[in-house]
């Protein structure tokens, strides 16, 4: 790690906030998904919060993103669900897998939306971002914020920027990606102290490279269905050479795209170690001269037929790797899942196969703003309280989801005989009773935030019931005691 800047009269210290003793102050570290989401909900609780960005403007990954009804209650809470249909396509037609030749070698039908009770909806990354973007007061986000270290003790959490500027807290949430700042300088504190379990200490499993991009709108004689009002969801997996590939149609005649090149070794995937940050438009372009040739089913096109309609600066090159880490929180320091720039999270890196990397992460979200919500007081036991109690409930699930992704990444992502042989098993041979459990059982955690209004399951698959906010029934049993009471007052007066 760097060494730490030291303040200046340009960056001076910052004051800590003044509490109102009951709320705590948060400091949310990352604007990416889980970072905006959570102050979504924490500006609905009336938990004060600021946001740091280590980047200094907004430019999420390009690409297709997918979302289904783990997290769908939430957004419905607070109005993003609405706005979400409006920038994405449902899923209808399934998910079709094709083989270089682009003969169809599976077709995995749509998620039994009436069973579930949602649709899974397709759509480009960045117009999601914005409708989260829209709903965070800009006055709360600072960009250029970089995290260099982070003291705290029983009165609060500082951070300290790369910039020199230094900010105080109540909380502090790390959700700033898998190389995140404030990870690396939570767990270097617990490694000098021993207390940092050893697997937390080893590198991310690094297994693939991906390039993804969205195109500008494309006329639809050239590129027959991209106008359709259901989404098409095509994959591709090459042969002999390690290659698979995507293409989504999304909302106004545009094409998402990637190409997933599986790393055959771990001494190559070290050759490739760069950071993901570090990697721009510019370094593609070696990538996009492999890929320019392979089959997409848009009528026939090429990769390198959507390559020529995205803008460069919309094209992205990042490394998909996956980590469960064993340590999400010490002292006033807790980690969520994020998922907006690089795939990234600081305490759990799914691979994006299967579409669960930023459902778990705003689940994360959500269930520890509930926690935050919950917290009886503001000393650090119950600040400890709080935290481990987001943990507790989001770990075991989060595991679930990580042992998910692998399994999906072998069955879309991969090239040994042995994964080939999966995929026929899994698409073709598995009985459709199965595969409606394994969906079912899939987004049977659909968490809420408590302290809102509850949104009526959807469907007539089952829904893990959720705990009651003790907190929040007494808030609604005063209010409404209040309401009768100035009720009875006027209709006494007349």
């Amino acid at each position: 790690m760097a060494s730490e800047p030291a303040p200046s009269a340009k960056y001076p210290s910052q004051p800590p906030p003044i509490s109102d003793g009951k709320n705590p102050h948060v400091m949310i570290v990352g604007a990416g998904l889980a970072g905006l989401l959570l102050a979504i909900f924490l500006d609905k609780a009336g938990i004060p919060y600021q946001i740091y960005e280590r980047a200094k403007k907004v430019k999420p990954l390009g690409g297709v993103m997918s979302l289904n009804a783990g997290i769908f209650p939430a957004l419905e809470q607070v109005g993003v669900y609405e706005e979400l249909l409006k920038v994405s396509l449902a899923a209808t037609g399934g998910f079709n897998i094709f083989n270089a030749n682009l003969t169809r070698i599976a077709s995995v039908k749509a998620e039994f939306s009436e069973v579930i009770g949602y649709d899974r909806v397709v759509f480009s990354r960045p117009d999601f971002y914005d409708i989260l973007l829209s709903k965070v007061p800009r006055e709360n986000i600072h960009f250029g914020k970089k995290v260099m270290s982070l003291e705290q003790n029983r009165e609060g959490v500082m951070i300290r920027c790369a910039d020199g500027t230094t900010y105080h807290g109540d909380i502090l949430v790390g959700a700033d990606g898998a190389y995140s700042g404030v990870r690396q300088a939570l767990y270097k504190r617990l490694g000098k102290a021993e207390t940092l379990p050893p697997s937390d200490a080893d590198d991310l499993n690094k297994g693939f490279i991906c390039m993804v991009g969205t195109t500008d709108p494309v006329d639809p004689a050239k590129y027959p269905g991209v106008d359709d009002n259901g989404a098409h969801c095509n994959q591709i997996i090459g042969k002999n050479n390690n290659y698979s590939w995507s293409a989504f149609s999304v909302p106004g005649n545009r094409i998402c795209w990637n190409a997933v090149l599986q790393l055959p070794s771990v001494k190559e995937a070290s050759e490739h170690k760069f950071k993901n940050s570090e990697w721009g438009p510019e370094t593609s372009e070696p990538m996009i001269k492999e890929v320019r040739d392979f089959l997409i089913p848009f009528g026939s096109k090429t990769l390198g037929d959507l390559i020529n309609e995205t803008p460069r600066d919309n094209i992205s090159r990042v490394f998909l790797e996956d980590k469960l880490f064993e340590t999400w929180n010490h002292g006033r320091t807790v980690l969520i899942g994020d998922g907006m720039f690089t795939f990234d999270w600081p305490c759990h890196k799914l691979l994006p196969s299967a579409g669960l990397g930023a459902v778990t992460a705003m689940q994360d979200a959500v269930v520890l703003a509930s926690c935050l919500y919950e917290m009886k007081g503001l000393t650090p036991l119950d600040i400890k309280e709080a935290l481990d109690s987001y943990k507790d409930e989001r770990f075991f699930r989060v595991k679930e989801q990580f042992n998910a992704s692998k399994m999906s990444a072998k069955l879309i992502y991969g090239q040994s005989m042995f994964e080939r042989l999966l995929r026929v098993v899994i698409f073709n041979w598995l009985p459709e009773s199965v595969k409606m459990k394994g969906s079912i059982k899939g987004v049977e955690f659909r968490p809420q935030a408590t302290f809102l209004p509850q949104i009526p399951a959807r469907g007539i698959a089952p829904v893990l019931p959720q705990k009651a906010s003790q907190r929040y029934q007494e808030e609604q049993k005063r209010a409404y005691s209040g309401v009768a009471t100035n009720a009875n007052a006027v209709a006494s007066v007349i």
